[in-house]
């Protein structure tokens, strides 16, 4: 079964992987709109999302398409978020409440089940205070998938890669409770 589906997008170079994620929900039947930051255009543009989803790419609270709100109305018409990939800066704001921009905002609004694909350089995922604020956000009832360990753009091997595309998407099907 179909359903709307939001999906952020932080900054980092996993965001190409996000397009394929977003191309495989499209092709389910889901309606996707994409919400990116700031930092995330520096890495893949929204124009690809624009392509993919035949919707707008909305990155800016006050978004004219949406009178009530980018944040109150996306939030009301969605099913899941899922945030992908999710920097250690994104992850921060999150744990602590801080709503800066749509995405942030966002995740303070929605109600739903929220799924979080984090991406980062190995060295930054071991930081105390990047897995002190993983445990705050489980704790708040939000899902994670990954990292994956594997190769990263930083040249190095270790865990930080955002989980898969697929591995992704079987994970949101499953918080829908869609069998796959």
């Amino acid at each position: 079964m179909p359903h709307e589906l939001i999906i952020g997008v932080s900054g980092g170079i996993a965001a190409y992987k996000t397009a394929a994620l977003v191309s495989a929900l499209v092709q389910n039947g889901h309606g996707v709109s994409v919400v990116m930051t700031r930092a995330a255009r520096k890495f893949i543009g929204a124009a690809t999302f624009r392509a993919l989803t035949g919707r707008p790419v909305v990155s800016d609270s006050f978004d004219r398409h949406y009178p009530l709100g980018a944040h109150i109305e996306l939030a009301e018409k969605a099913a899941l978020l899922c945030v992908a990939p999710a920097s250690a800066d994104l992850l921060a704001k999150a744990a602590t409440g801080l709503a800066d921009d749509l995405l942030t905002t966002l995740l303070l609004s929605f109600t739903g089940p929220i799924l979080v694909a984090p991406a980062m350089n190995s060295a930054m995922w071991e930081k105390p205070s990047v897995q002190r604020n993983i445990a705050t956000l489980r704790k708040d009832g939000y899902q994670f998938i990954g990292p994956q360990e594997g190769w990263q753009s930083c040249r190095r091997t270790g865990l930080g890669r955002m989980a898969e595309p697929a591995d992704i998407q079987a994970a949101i099907e499953r918080l829908l409770g869609e069998k796959k």
